[in-house]
């Protein structure tokens, strides 16, 4: 990213040291990377995308998507190639464990606190850089995103690179100064974030520039975008694979993408995932915890403000737009509004730094806006507090000391996010939230969540699995348990199927296949065996919790009679 551009003081001055930087990443790095190894694949889309990505390596194709037999379009190639390189480079291939995959989400976390770190500082100043990358490395959002392996956090990257290459054509041209090669770094990161997740990214700075272009007069510095060639260099990056799935899968792979997949979320709620406008307005205080009361307030404040300073029009145009329109399509799920939290961030990071938002007066409906969140804010941390000290007695019945800790942390990180004590330095104050909060994950995802062995039925099942097998190339059937961490855990060959299918499984390969049957299925495959219970033998038991569907599961595993 250019270095120059995103000041609109003419003066030169100081910004972040490489020092500082490098100090941010590790930090971000051991915020992000605690967990990844001890936590399970996480149902559902999380061992969708591993497993597409663990057949990818298996095959050797790296341009067909598929989870088992089944075509996997609804995403582009991107994320699966980072994560074949990650299983390549660690030298364990498909049977590389779940952390391997979840590196690139781990770093792509850690490199979006720095790009926002990046961009704060050229925009409001060092001590604004330090805010916003911790801000960022705080926020509940990105603290699960950057830990587990899906498109989200790789996302944020991309739309990091791409909004900050705006803010440093747009501010740039504001304050008179050279864009350098934004305008390329611009294209460049819409190619990369259409291979990543299609075209949300250039919605998102579409959205940006529509708004910049309506409230303010001046559309001089849209000629700075070069349109013509940069959308030439967005083509580059992205066509290839494009045209290459097409050869290989003619309209399939468009009528996935973009008909059943873009489309149906645009139109309808999507996988019981629908819900009316209003939903991310609600969420905020949850998905911004612990900072979200602070970032409202800059975001208030720079309303009443944006007119005078470019860079606040900037903040607003790139959060605004694209909530409304993410507000408006039916389909909701929690990690839509990552890429525009950054602005909020950043208004945070003003709001902390600047002497002159202290003396901006927020108006009555604002202050009953900032009132709300605050009771949001009090409500959500006492509930992520209960949850962290009560989730161990609830399943395991007894009390966890880490438990206790999480609680403690939660409170410190709501305290300190908050804004109090109010006489703090900001830097100081954000670096102990964040690092609070940052220890709240790492203590939930080390200690906290992986011992509850009731939610993790599909680990369970593929350690009684493998030990159970009769011979080593033994296939494991599931009648009523499919969830894709199964086949990620147990093998690509796992046969999700229902009663009657585990029974002909068995049949067919009497002397090595092994079935784990659901007490609902338990009838049906019964009946299709020939001698009934008779000719089975019972090799286990395993009861839980299916966490994706909120039902207990009692599972049993049988093999035929000898």
């Amino acid at each position: 990213m250019s270095t120059i551009g995103l000041k609109t003081s003419a003066t030169s001055r100081k910004t972040l040291t490489p020092l500082t930087y490098l100090l941010l990443g590790l930090l971000a790095l051991f915020a992000f990377a605690p967990g990844t190894s001890t936590l399970p694949p996480t149902d559902r889309d999380e061992s969708r995308f591993v497993q597409a990505t663990k057949q990818m390596v298996e095959s050797g194709d790296y341009v067909d998507i598929r989870f088992q037999d089944v075509p996997r379009y609804k995403k582009p190639a991107g994320i699966y190639w980072l994560q074949s390189t990650a299983v390549l480079l660690s030298g364990q291939g498909s049977d590389a464990p779940i952390w391997v995959y979840r590196l690139i989400s781990v770093l792509a976390g850690t490199f979006s606190v720095l790009a926002l770190a990046f961009i704060a500082d050229r925009m409001f100043g060092r001590s604004a850089g330090v805010i916003a990358g911790l801000g960022m490395m705080g926020i509940l959002m990105l603290g699960v995103e950057a830990r587990i392996a899906k498109t989200d956090a790789t996302l944020l990257a991309t739309a990091l690179l791409a909004q900050g290459a705006l803010a440093t054509i747009y501010l740039g041209h504001k304050a008179g100064r050279s864009q350098g090669n934004a305008n390329w770094l611009f294209w460049g990161a819409q190619g990369l974030a259409l291979l990543i997740k299609g075209p949300v990214i250039p919605f998102l700075s579409l959205l940006t520039i529509a708004a910049l272009v309506v409230f303010d007069k001046d559309r001089a510095w849209l000629r700075k975008l070069r349109p013509f060639t940069g959308l030439l260099l967005t083509l580059l990056v992205a066509a290839p694979w494009l045209i290459l799935i097409t050869l290989k899968t003619g309209a399939e792979f468009w009528q996935e993408s973009v008909g059943k997949d873009l489309l149906s979320k645009v139109g309808s709620g999507q996988e019981s995932h629908g819900f009316p406008p209003g939903y991310y307005f609600l969420t905020y205080s949850l998905f911004m915890w612990p900072f979200a009361l602070v970032a409202l307030e800059g975001g208030l404040k720079a309303l009443n403000n944006f007119r005078q300073d470019p860079r606040l029009l900037f903040c607003l145009a790139w959060y605004l737009p694209y909530w409304v329109a993410i507000e408006l399509i039916p389909t909701k799920l929690p990690h839509y509004a990552l890429p525009a939290y950054p602005a909020m961030i950043l208004l945070m990071a003003w709001l902390l730094t600047s002497k002159s938002a202290a003396s901006i007066e927020l108006s009555r409906w604002q202050l009953w806006l900032r009132r709300a969140c605050a009771f949001g804010m009090f409500g959500i941390s006492i509930g992520l507090s209960a949850i962290a000290f009560g989730i161990t007695p609830y399943f395991l019945g007894y009390v966890s000391w880490w438990g206790l800790l999480a609680a403690v942390l939660v409170l410190i990180a709501a305290r300190y996010g908050i804004g109090a004590p109010d006489g703090m330095d900001p830097v100081k104050r954000i670096a102990f939230a964040a690092a609070a909060a940052a220890a709240v994950f790492g203590v939930l995802t080390l200690k906290i969540l992986p011992p509850l062995k009731p939610l993790w039925l599909s680990p369970e099942i593929a350690e009684r699995f493998e030990k159970l097998k009769p011979c080593p190339t033994s296939v494991l059937a599931s009648a009523g348990y499919g969830e894709p961490s199964l086949v990620f855990l147990a093998g690509t060959n796992t046969q999700l199927t229902d009663g009657k299918g585990a029974a002909a499984a068995l049949i067919a390969d009497p002397a090595c296949a092994i079935a784990v049957v659901a007490e609902a299925e338990s009838k049906a495959f019964l009946a299709a065996i020939p001698g009934d219970a008779d000719a089975l033998r019972q090799r286990g038991i395993i009861e839980g919790m299916n966490y994706s569907k909120g039902e207990p599961r009692t599972l049993t595993f049988y093999t035929l009679a000898k």
